[in-house]
């Protein structure tokens, strides 16, 4: 019997042979990479966890010391509003005439108004340092990622 074609093209191809030490190499090296990229990701994601953390950390604890200090101004403006209010009443019981009456009113409306502008502006000014020094950590967390993104 004579060969057929198709033996013939067999016999003439050859089939590159397949090196299982190679592939093995090749799987094991794949895997150490991955390995090693687990293990920089995990770094990674903790250093930003524990950045994160102090950042919380020094926000709050500005947060307590800013709420104190705006506690602290709020009653200072109440108890000089209240002894504004009982001097005004005591002036008041020891008028002598409807005129000193309405000349002590006068004088009292016009230097409430100016206590109470003022008393805005000391209470703005402290708001404003206030949430400042509250925004700020999380303000230098941002811009540090941003730049550590940007430099990636």
């Amino acid at each position: 019997m004579s060969k057929t074609k198709t033996a013939e093209f067999a016999e003439t191809v050859e089939f590159p042979s397949f090196d299982t030490s190679k592939a093995t190499d090749q799987i094991r090296a794949f895997a150490e990479k991955g390995v090693e990229q687990s293990k920089e990701a995990y770094a990674k994601m903790k250093t930003n966890a524990e950045q994160a953390q102090k950042t919380f950390e020094a926000t709050y604890e500005t947060a307590k010391t800013v709420s104190s200090d705006l506690s602290l101004k709020t009653i200072a403006v109440l108890r000089a509003n209240a002894e504004a209010n009982f001097g005004h009443l005591e002036a008041l019981v020891g008028a002598k005439s409807l005129s000193e009456v309405v000349e002590l009113q006068t004088a009292f409306l016009r230097k409430r108004v100016e206590m109470s502008v003022e008393q805005a502006k000391d209470f703005q000014t402290v708001a404003t340092k206030a949430a400042e020094d509250v925004s700020k950590p999380f303000k230098s967390a941002f811009e540090k990622a941003f730049n550590g993104f940007k430099a990636a």
